[in-house]
């Protein structure tokens, strides 16, 4: 008989080239058009150019006095209050040797070329005292400066942040056409698992990934369906993801995808569709599953299995799933750039495998270790910021510099800190 010859698992990155493969074929999600009030974290589908100029007309920066400025060429000139002009209103044209009271926001009267802070101002019954000889064009926001008309102001792609939402009201944008969110239906395996609040039997345990994994989707922002817990059962895991296929764009689940006689979701996934690829060399994280399910149509639904320990499900979802996430709802594919800092630990023993450790920055620029990095110990992505990302073999010493990535940027990564 030959000997059993392990399959070599699969390095991350050829894993991250199939899931951007698998996600060309599936094809760019569809379009709609929504309200701009309601578009919070939507993915914009067209180019957004302006019809206006921002602001529309030269308006007052400040509470003051609009002025000719050749008429208060040194301190302490004398003017003669001549209008008011507030938000909102128009004024008249400046007649030489007057002042205009002026308020933020106002358009500038027609002949005035600068605006006096009223703290740099005394009002008096001769008139308007001006302390400060004021410069050409000081305290005027210029028709424009900030939009021009005609100017794209945000980029397909982008998801649309409070920000982005500010910019497209103020160019009049009340709707907005982005891309339909993905669809994302989520559910857990174990015959151990027993929701919170419920009596802990002996040789249970409490279901944490079901909590993470819905939290890890609404900070991402991809609204979930949970489908609950599902017994270790190949009929119930297969009847589970055909009735999840039906109406999702991708499944997500965590638990049973090892090699034990308890993983159902391997055998499940063969099928009901097709297996793209099983275990990668990664710490931790090695039993994740990618493949696609069948749905009556003959169409497919995307399949993501992660792993059942805690700090593993965390970790292959930030990974792995996220970038997913991303291309599903519309945005480029993206990985988060790298910060290279400091090294404040050993790293002696290295692994076959890349390894993503959970981390936290110090004060003085450094990143520190959690002190147990086990793939059950969620406690250490409760008190990491970041994953240190470390190559095959790597070993490192105090003062290294190591490739680290904030976990907020693995969330919502910064469309201009984005690797390819």
């Amino acid at each position: 008989m030959a000997a059993y010859v392990p399959k070599p698992l699969m390095p991350l990155d050829d894993a991250l080239r199939g899931l951007r493969e698998a996600l060309q074929a599936h094809g760019r999600p569809a379009t709609e058009v929504v309200d701009s009030f309601e578009a919070l974290g939507r993915v914009l589908a067209e180019d957004l150019v302006s019809p206006v100029d921002v602001p529309p007309l030269d308006n007052s920066a400040m509470d003051g006095y609009a002025v000719r400025s050749l008429d208060v060429s040194s301190d302490g000139v004398v003017l003669l209050q001549s209008q008011r002009v507030a938000a909102g209103q128009f004024g008249a044209e400046l007649a030489a040797g007057t002042c205009a009271r002026i308020f933020t926001g106002a358009p500038v009267p027609p002949g005035a070329d600068a605006v006096v802070m009223q703290e740099q101002c005394e009002a008096g019954p001769e008139g308007v005292r001006f302390l400060t000889a004021p410069k050409l064009g000081q305290n005027i926001r210029r028709r424009g400066e900030d939009i021009a008309q005609g100017a794209m102001v945000l980029s397909r792609g982008l998801r649309l942040s409070p920000a982005a939402l500010g910019v497209a009201a103020s160019v009049g944008a009340a709707h907005l056409t982005v891309f339909k969110q993905p669809r994302v239906a989520v559910f857990t395996t174990g015959n151990e698992l027993v929701m919170p609040g419920q009596p802990l039997p002996a040789g249970a345990i409490y279901n944490s990934n079901r909590h993470t994994l819905r939290g890890l989707f609404q900070a991402a922002g991809a609204p979930s369906s949970d489908l609950g817990i599902i017994p270790d059962e190949l009929a119930a895991t297969r009847a589970k993801l055909r009735q999840a296929a039906q109406d999702h764009d991708l499944i997500v689940t965590s638990g049973g995808v090892s090699v034990g006689e308890e993983d159902h979701l391997k055998a499940a996934v063969q099928a009901e569709g097709e297996l793209n690829f099983w275990q990668l060399a990664i710490k931790p994280g090695k039993p994740f599953v990618f493949g696609r399910i069948r749905r009556l149509d003959g169409s497919h639904a995307l399949y993501m299995g992660l792993p059942g320990n805690p700090a593993a499900s965390f970790v292959t979802f930030l990974l792995l799933v996220r970038p997913v996430l991303g291309v599903l709802a519309g945005e480029p594919w993206c990985w988060p750039v790298p910060t290279w800092l400091r090294a404040e630990f050993d790293w002696p023993k290295a692994d076959k495998r890349r390894e993503f450790v959970r981390a936290r920055r110090n004060a003085v620029g450094g990143v520190c270790l959690y002190p147990h990095q086990g793939s059950g110990v969620l406690t250490s992505a409760v008190w990491a910021d970041g994953l240190v990302d470390l190559a095959p073999g790597q070993t490192v010493q105090r003062g290294d510099l190591v490739s680290f990535v904030a976990l907020s940027d693995w969330l919502q990564p910064p469309a201009a800190q984005c690797q390819a």
